[in-house]
Formats: structure tokens, C-alpha cells, sequence
């Protein structure tokens, strides 16, 4: 090998000083010629392999070119004989779809059950830490936007005694946003939730009233989700946040009993079932929402593991019956509530060796039976799987007197409020989802912000009709019906009051994610 000629540069020639053996070197052809570039870079148009890609979608032959047809949506091809059911010759209609992109057109739609939200995660957040791919680490598919993050009380449409399998789902409701954190709260505002899930040993449930134990004091360096305490707690971060809360003056020092209690901040708080082991107020599966606490006092003491731990004191303060009470368990029957899981859940049945993830080991067919003989400890029965068991009444949901005033009121939006008032007779949840998708904006795919209703009777976001006719589109978003370029934008404050009433706070939700 010689170096010196690796990379090396030809000195430049002129066209007319080139000999044969330049033009040569400067023409040579690839072993291979081609007339045209690759069209399947799969198959690489290789006529005797078969390829879905190229070829038919089903059996991925490429032969019978003249009985293929293209699908006008995804635009995949299809032997006409390979279709389920087969065709005997090529459609005439000037569109053709496939089995999977073809809408039934026999199929009895209602007003906005055919909006098809994604089902994409959310990004994760980096991180080098790994705890594995269960529920615990997935992204929510859906945000809570009727209220803001910030929002203190109850959020509109949850009752008290909503469970929720795992934890994920009850940061997509917005009952408590993290996804792994105990409290969540901001050390300038005060805390919005917490969780009760029998992480310290200092926890004292009684029900109406238990001693919460504060955040930090843990060393979770490296791949930890909880550790024994190994430091004093501070009245820092959110163990600040939850003192806010409390209806007297902020001690740094040695904490502070209420004035009155009752004025204090609302905490929304859960129940995990891994307290059960701790207190007999816990849901024997799943995350349940037990209504609204205040913190009467909060201070500081050496707890049993020697350090300095910060406690406090919590009462309930709900118009509800608490879900453990005879009243609480009556009025879940009554509105039917019943553990919420994710949509398509399969519970996992599997056996044999799994590997764990970021690790070399595998698990023993013992530690997954252990795993699964938990599972399905706790699971209980779905309601397609209990048999012979008797439909729960529902108590259908009566619209209070200043609802129904509201409501007349809007009398441009009479229908869609009548086919809201459909699903009354299945509890308020269901009234108030009909609700939000029957007034939602098709722009912003939320609830109307200062709506506008349109002489065509559809309603719209203030803020999206003016960036419509900002792109010098005056056209009705839903059926393009024109509006003209001197369109008055009028806000329907009928409207706006009455979704406010039933979605209240929801407007600052909307401030907060406009800023």
C-alpha cells in the first residue's frame, strides 16, 4: 500500500491536455448499471421476492399487475383476489379503499364520536435511570385541560370515590398530576394533592384525619425510588408547599397550628392500595380519591428513624361521605363507580424467564408466579368477566335549578344542549364528557374559550377565529360556510357562563396555556 497516493489530488489538467487514460479514470462505471434509480429498496426490485412494499399487501406477490389495485388512502397495493371478500374485476369508482382505511358508511355515528384523538405518548423525560417498562414509566396519553395545573379543589366530573388502576391514570384525570411523586405543589402557592401510599413509616391514617410525613431526607443516588432515611428533612420545596396550605403564618422554625383550619387551602388526596398494609382506609386495589383535606398544623420531630422529619396533620373537610363509610359505599353504588382502567388493558399473564430490563439477569418462572399470583390478588373481576352478576342502577344526574336557567338562556345552542341532556340518565361524568365534546372547538380540540357562535350555529374559540381570518380564511371552520371579511365577533356570554358553571376554573386553564 502506498500512502502517499491515499486521497491523493490530481494536479488540474485542461480539457485539451487530458490524455485517454484521464478520461479513463474519470468515466468509470459502477459494477453494476442501472437505468433508473431503485423504486423498492427493500426488495431491491427484485421481481422473484415476494415484498409487501412493492407488491401486494397481503400475499406480497408482483405478479398479475393488471388485477392489482391501489388503495387511494395509504396508497398500498392489492391483488383483487387476495381481498377478503375477493373481487371479480377492478372497481369502476373513481376512489377505492382498503379493509383498513374504508369507513363503514352503514355505521350510526353521534356528534363527535368520530374525532379520533391520538393515542401517542408523551415524551419522557432523559434520564439514565431504569425502573423497567411497567404502568409507573409510561407517558399519559391525555392531559386534563378543564382546569389549570395550579388548580386548588376538587376537579369538575370526579366524584369522590374514583379509582383508578394505576397511578398514570390519575395524573391523566388531574386529580394528582406526577406520575411517581407523593405531593405535588409549589413551594410559592401551596400543595395541590397527595398520595397516600405507605412510603414512610411515620404515616398515621385515621380516616377522617392522618399525620402525613414530608418529602426528602432520602438518599436516591443511583437507580432508586425510595431509600431509608438517611438526613433530616427541611421545610423546602414541597414540604413549603404543603405548609402554605395551612391557614396561619409560615414557620421555618418549629411549625404552626392552624387558626382556622377550615379556610386553608384544599388538598386533594388519594389513596394507594399499598397503604392497605398500613391502615384499613386504603382501597384494596387501584389509586381512589377520597375528597378534600386541610392541614390544621405542621411541625417538626425526630421520627423512628433518628432523623428530623416534618409532620403533618390533615382533616378532612368534603360535602361527600368519605368512600369507607356505609353512606360513601351506598353512594358509589348508586352512581356506579367502578375501577377505571386503561383502554385495552390485557392484564399480563405470562410465564417463563423474562429479562429484566437493564440487566443480564433473567427473572425465575418462581419471581414471575410470585408477581402474578400478586396481581391478580389485588386485580379484581371486569365486568365482562363476572358472570351472572346484576347491572348496578345508576342515579342518573339531575341538573341543579341554576343550570337549567343557564341553559335556557343559551337558546342558540338548544340542541346541542338537548342532545347533551341525553346523557343525564347516566350519571354527571357522563353528562359532563357529553358536554365537553359537544362544545368543543375543532381548532384548538379543547372546550370553547370566549366562544363565538356563528350563524351556521357552530362555536369556536375567539382566539381561533381571529387567527382564521388573520390567514385571510373567512370560511366556518366545521362547514366552511362564509362569513365574510366584516364578520362581527360577537362573544356568546350565555354560553361562556354556563360551561363556566360547569367547568369552573377552566378559563384560567385556558389563560394559563395561552401565555
Amino acid at each position: 500500500m502506498f500512502l502517499d497516493d491515499i486521497l491523493k489530488i490530481k494536479p488540474y489538467k485542461l480539457v485539451a491536455e487530458r490524455t485517454e487514460e484521464d478520461d479513463a479514470i474519470m468515466q468509470t462505471m459502477p459494477t453494476v448499471e442501472r437505468a433508473r434509480a431503485l423504486r423498492c429498496i427493500k426488495c431491491k426490485d427484485n421481481i422473484n421476492k415476494l415484498c409487501v412494499d412493492c407488491g401486494c399487501n397481503i400475499c406480497g406477490g408482483k405478479d398479475d399487475e393488471d388485477k392489482q389495485i391501489l388503495c387511494d388512502e395509504c396508497n398500498d397495493g392489492f391483488h383483487i383476489t387476495c381481498l377478503s371478500p375477493p373481487l371479480t374485476e377492478i372497481p369502476e369508482d373513481d376512489e377505492w379503499f382498503c379493509p383498513t382505511c374504508k369507513n363503514d358508511e352503514n355505521e350510526i355515528v353521534k356528534a363527535g364520536g368520530k374525532l379520533k384523538a391520538t393515542k401517542k405518548k408523551t415524551l419522557a423525560s432523559t434520564s439514565k435511570r431504569d425502573w423497567g417498562k411497567g404502568m409507573a414509566c409510561v407517558g399519559r396519553t391525555k392531559t386534563c385541560n378543564i382546569v389549570p395545573p395550579n388548580h386548588f379543589g376538587a376537579i369538575p366530573g370526579v366524584e369522590v370515590g374514583t379509582t383508578w388502576l394505576f397511578r398514570v391514570q390519575v395524573s391523566e384525570s388531574g386529580v394528582h398530576r406526577p406520575p411517581v411523586g407523593g405531593i405535588h405543589g409549589r413551594d410559592n402557592q401551596g400543595a395541590f394533592s397527595i398520595v397516600l401510599s405507605g412510603g414512610y413509616e411515620d404515616d398515621i391514617d385515621k380516616g377522617d384525619e392522618f399525620m402525613y410525613t414530608g418529602s426528602g431526607g432520602r438518599d436516591l443516588s443511583g437507580n432508586k425510588r425510595t431509600a431509608l432515611q438517611s438526613c433530616d428533612q427541611q421545610l423546602t420545596r414541597y414540604n413549603r408547599a404543603l405548609a402554605l396550605n395551612c391557614n396561619v403564618e409560615i414557620n421555618d422554625e418549629g411549625g404552626a397550628k392552624a387558626v382556622d383550619w377550615k379556610k386553608g387551602k384544599p388538598v386533594r388526596v388519594v389513596r394507594n392500595y399499598k397503604l392497605r398494609k398500613h391502615s384499613k382506609y386504603a382501597p384494596e386495589v387501584g389509586n381512589r380519591y377520597d375528597g378534600i383535606y386541610k392541614v390544621t398544623k405542621y411541625y417538626p420531630e425526630t421520627g423512628k428513624s433518628g432523623f428530623i422529619i416534618w409532620r403533618f396533620v390533615l382533616k378532612r373537610d368534603d360535602p361527600a361521605p368519605a368512600p369507607w363509610t356505609a353512606k360513601g359505599k351506598k353512594r358509589i353504588a348508586q352512581l356506579g363507580l367502578e375501577i377505571i382502567y386503561p383502554e385495552n388493558y390485557i392484564p399480563s399473564t405470562g410465564l417463563g424467564n423474562t429479562k429484566l430490563s437493564g440487566s443480564n439477569k433473567k427473572r425465575t418462572l418462581q419471581d414471575t408466579v410470585v408477581d402474578n399470583n400478586e396481581t391478580e390478588k389485588h386485580l379484581p373481576k371486569r365486568k365482562d368477566e363476572e358472570k351472572g352478576s346484576k347491572k348496578k342502577a345508576k342515579i342518573p344526574y339531575k341538573l341543579e335549578l341554576v343550570a337549567e336557567e343557564l341553559i335556557k338562556a343559551d337558546a342558540v345552542n338548544k340542541k346541542y344542549w338537548d342532545y347533551c341532556k341525553e346523557f343525564l340518565k347516566d350519571g354527571k361524568k357522563a353528562f359532563l364528557d357529553g358536554v365537553e365534546v359537544t362544545f368543543m372547538c375543532i381548532c384548538c380540540q379543547d372546550i370553547v374559550y370566549e366562544p363565538i357562535t356563528l350563524k351556521c350555529s357552530h362555536n369556536i374559540c375567539k382566539g381561533c377565529l381571529k387567527r382564521s381570518f388573520a390567514s385571510k380564511v373567512y370560511q366556518c371552520p366545521s362547514c366552511r360556510a362564509e362569513l365574510g371579511k366584516n364578520y362581527l365577533i360577537n362573544i356568546n356570554i350565555k354560553l361562556a357562563n354556563t360551561l363556566l358553571y360547569f367547568f369552573p376554573g377552566y378559563i384560567y386553564s385556558r389563560q394559563y396555556f395561552c401565555l
